[in-house]
């Protein structure tokens, strides 16, 4: 801001010159015509003319200080700083309380950093015209390079009082308030450097960059746009309208912006990630998968590419080809572990891997993990009471439009405040109405996103947490790195990946007697489980939407069978079975929701037509706002759940919208989840035995009509009725989980 300030003062010849009538020495009338004359042919553009009669007004009158204060201008105008500062010298030489020449030879050693010889004269400056705005602001800028920031505070308010509208007072003040840590103080001062000049660019583009600071979204968009306007070619503006509508949710804009700003800079990596992102949320999975992998190739080593492209392809269903690009990055990148966890997801959707294998891995990555990242807090400060107020901290970067909140919310919403404290670290970088609930439910919020692991953990050990809580595991955003390094003397893992961590450092897995029978899957956890009496799932809908409480085959005429759950999950073995069930029962249909890849919709057609399954029973519905996606189930009399990999929130609403759910639990903990729920409802006869017993018992309810009306009827009721939506036994469970927990520690702190 200086520079442009310095020039524009520099050629204000109404406060730079003295007046040419004041002076009763001979021949100073002349000097005064030559300096007239000079001012002339400066505002004309002739700076060389102008100087040349600046030199003969001071050849003629050389103890004339307007004529030194001229010349001195003038040379500063054509850059010849040096002889300037002479010039300036020479005027204070005969008049040592000028004004302006103080003002400009301090503004000049004041550029040089000479700040023990600028200040003086600025103050000398500032004592003949007190008001003088121009002198204010670079006495400003001296005290703040001082570290006097109250003080150069202080000199930019008096300038604005002076003049209101000064924009470059406005702009260093508005600088200043955020050193000052005002933020909302420098958002005024900005809005009013933008009404002063609203076609300057810097003040709009910043002013809408703090607003977003400020969780202002809406308010910081059209100043984003006035700057777009201004300068069409910005493509760093772009990229912030990008992360703008991203954290809205308004995803069709953010694309549009991402697209018009890679044609500016095509091989810009970190926004080439965010629009392969934009794309996969938007469901267009072919075209992410383009993006990430033209991201790979621009840069080799680039992890999230791996990482997201593996996640596409997850989403398609192609396990194998996610696996192998899982595999192709850990080759190129230094450090793999960021790969590892969502290749580990990936495992957990295959047929053919054993479950020993599967823990062999988990457990080789924890050791990894835990090698690389020591535990770095060898004592804790908290007071080994165990019956005092428990500080419970949750880690996740999914607090948004996610299955986190969903199940969370209750726990916070219901808690005894006498007994837990709630703190919450949010490591994404999204937010939504969701994350608003939660921020307004936590008693602490941390949003900690641009923090790295080893910052996250450093501020969970200063806020002492008691119990930390992983709700990630290796799905979605995973924070292990930060519980590798054990912030915390407890900590557990829930609900978000279920399955172990294979972290040793991460005490506790907390499940339910359903999901994890006792002595079926213990062997396989690095964690104790830690199970819940009654369940470990909390259900409420995302949103309210009423039940269609008469069954789809009386409008239909036939039996709908349905599938809500990810494409991932429905897996060759899977549509086998479906096929079957399809076959024995002949008039019935399918409908798919969520499979949006032309590649997953062809395998399912494929493998169905060759059960004998034609097309037209089947119905594919593509990713669908949230209100479509439960009306759908309006349509559909039985849900047939997946395997290995269960459903848990969607067995959930199909129960809540009325649709009977068959599932085929295994021994391993994440194909239990929709068993578990049902066996919470007493609704067992909808747990098969095998996967013969899955078919016969899909097709057995398919032929008994008054028990699917019965169970559209009476399903909601049931949930409300059941633990599985009781939300005050569920947190006091959750409490008296916690309790125990820290009874333990409390029992050997040491440890």
């Amino acid at each position: 801001m200086l520079g442009k300030i310095l020039k524009r003062f520099s050629g204000d010849k109404s406060s730079a010159a003295a007046s040419p009538t004041a002076s009763p020495v001979t021949g100073f009338e002349n000097a005064d015509l030559l300096i007239a004359d000079g001012n002339r042919a400066e505002e004309g553009g002739d700076l060389l003319g102008a100087c040349e009669r600046y030199r003969k007004a001071v050849q003629i009158a050389p103890h004339y200080a307007p004529a030194h204060l001229n010349l001195g201008i003038g040379l500063e105008a054509i850059g010849n700083i040096e002889q300037a500062c002479k010039s300036f010298e020479a005027a204070l030489s005969i008049d040592p309380a000028n004004v302006y020449a103080n003002y400009n030879l301090g503004r000049q050693l004041f550029s040089r950093n000479a700040l023990a010889e600028a200040e003086p004269l600025l103050r000398r400056a500032l004592e003949g015209s007190p008001d003088f705005a121009d002198a204010r602001v670079v006495m400003s800028r001296l005290l703040e390079n001082k570290g006097d920031l109250s003080g150069a505070a202080t000199e930019l308010e008096h300038a604005l009082r002076v003049r209101p509208d000064y924009f470059g007072a406005l702009r260093n003040y508005a600088d200043l308030l955020l050193k000052l840590r005002r933020p909302d103080d420098a958002a005024s001062a900005l809005r009013s450097a933008v009404a002063a000049q609203p076609r300057d660019f810097d003040a709009n583009y910043t002013l809408a960059s703090l607003l977003v600071e400020l969780k202002k979204p809406a308010e910081a968009e059209p100043f984003f746009l006035q700057a777009l306007r201004i300068t069409p070619t910005s493509a760093n503006v772009r990229a912030s309208l990008v992360n703008l509508y991203l954290s809205q949710g308004i995803l069709e804009k953010a694309a549009a912006e991402a697209e018009a700003a890679l044609k500016l800079r095509p091989d810009w990596l970190d926004l080439l990630f965010d629009y392969g992102l934009i794309l996969k949320r938007m469901a267009r999975q072919t075209e992410a998968e383009a993006v990430f992998r033209r991201a790979m190739e621009i840069d080799r080593t680039y992890v999230r590419a791996y990482q997201m492209l593996g996640a596409v392809l997850v989403s398609q269903g192609r396990i194998q080809d996610a696996l192998d690009i899982f595999q192709e990055g850990r080759k190129h990148c230094a450090d793999t572990f960021d790969l590892e966890s969502p290749e580990m997801f990936a495992l957990n959707c295959k047929d053919d891997i054993s479950i020993d294998d599967l823990f062999a891995r988990h457990v080789d990555f924890g050791k990894r993990l835990e090698q690389r990242h020591p535990a770095r807090f060898a004592s804790f400060d908290n007071i080994p009471d165990p019956d005092r107020r428990l500080r419970i901290g949750y880690v996740s970067g999914d607090f948004q439009y996610h299955v986190v909140p969903l199940f969370l919310m209750p726990v916070l919403e219901e808690r005894d405040r006498s007994a837990v404290e709630v703190y919450c670290y949010s490591t994404g970088d999204t937010a939504d109405k969701f994350t608003e609930q939660l921020r307004n439910l936590a008693d602490v919020w941390h949003a900690t996103s641009p923090m790295s692991p080893n910052e996250v953990a450093d501020l969970i050990h200063r806020d002492r947490i008691d119990i930390l809580v992983d709700l990630a595991g290796h799905s979605g955003t995973p924070n292990l790195r930060i519980f590798a390094q054990r912030p915390a003397p407890v900590q557990a893992t829930w609900v978000g990946y279920l399955n172990t961590t294979g972290l040793s450092r991460i005490q506790y897995r907390i499940s339910d007697n359903h999901s994890d029978p006792p002595g079926l899957t213990d062997r396989y956890h690095t964690e104790q489980l830690l199970r819940l009496p009654h369940s470990q799932w909390c259900y409420r809908p995302f949103v309210e939407v009423d039940c269609e409480y008469e069954a789809p085959f009386k409008r239909n005429g036939c039996v709908t069978f349905g599938s809500f759950n990810q494409t991932v999950k429905i897996t060759p073995a899977v549509r086998k079975l479906w096929g079957e069930i399809l076959t024995q029962v002949p008039d019935s249909r399918l409908v798919v929701v969520g499979v949006v890849d032309n590649r997953a919709r062809e395998d399912l057609y494929r493998d169905l037509e060759n059960a004998g399954v034609s097309r037209d029973r089947i119905t594919m519905v593509p990713y669908i706002p949230i209100e479509e996606y439960y009306r759908w189930f309006g349509r559909v009399d039985i849900a047939l759940d997946t395997m290995p990999f269960s459903g848990g929130t969607t067995t959930c609403d199909a129960l809540w919208m009325g649709a009977p759910v068959i599932t085929c639990p295994g021994s391993r903990s994440w194909s239990r989840s929709a068993a578990s729920i049902l066996t919470t409802l007493g609704l067992t006869d909808g747990i098969a035995e095998s996967q013969e017993d899955y078919v016969r018992r899909a097709v057995q309810l398919a032929g008994n009509p008054a028990r699917i009306a019965h169970l559209r009827k009476t399903l909601r009721s049931r949930m409300i009725e059941s633990p599985l939506m009781d939300k005050r036994l569920f947190a006091r469970d959750m409490e008296n989980a916690f309790r125990r927990m820290w009874q333990s520690w409390c029992s050997q702190p040491g440890e």
